[in-house]
């Protein structure tokens, strides 16, 4: 694995571990700060911290990627997998109405980028045989 890859693995997981704590330690300050969020729903804390909870297992297995590729690349594609399956909601949510346009465009830096890229990360892995 080349090291900028495992250098933006590495900076995925932490990204992705803090957004996963503050979603578990601070529910409700996080449901009231990320920007769209209030649009989504009422608050459901429960939810939240079940979500952070994914994030946090997301970034775990990115980080652990970037320690040990060979070893921990299907952490990276099980979390990639949750994320990329979490933009699919978003999508299907502007497909169907739910959402419109500019909430998905608002969502490309926290949600849509770092699934892309955890995608992208478990592919070059796999192409080379990692």
């Amino acid at each position: 694995m080349r090291t900028w890859e495992r250098g933006l693995a590495g900076l995925l997981g932490a990204g992705l571990v803090l957004n996963g704590l503050i979603m578990l330690a601070a529910p409700l300050a996080w449901y009231q700060q990320v920007p769209g969020v209030l649009e989504t729903g009422p608050w459901n804390g429960h939810f939240v911290r079940d979500v952070g909870a994914a994030y946090l297992v997301a970034g775990c297995g990115a980080a652990a990627f970037a320690l040990r590729p060979r070893e921990a690349w299907p952490a990276l594609a099980a979390g990639a997998g949750f994320l990329l399956l979490h933009v699919g909601v978003h999508i299907a949510d502007t497909v169907c109405g739910r959402s419109s346009l500019a909430r998905l465009a608002a969502d490309v830096p926290g949600v849509i980028a770092p699934a892309l890229i955890a995608g992208a990360l478990v592919l070059a892995a796999r192409m080379r045989g990692v």
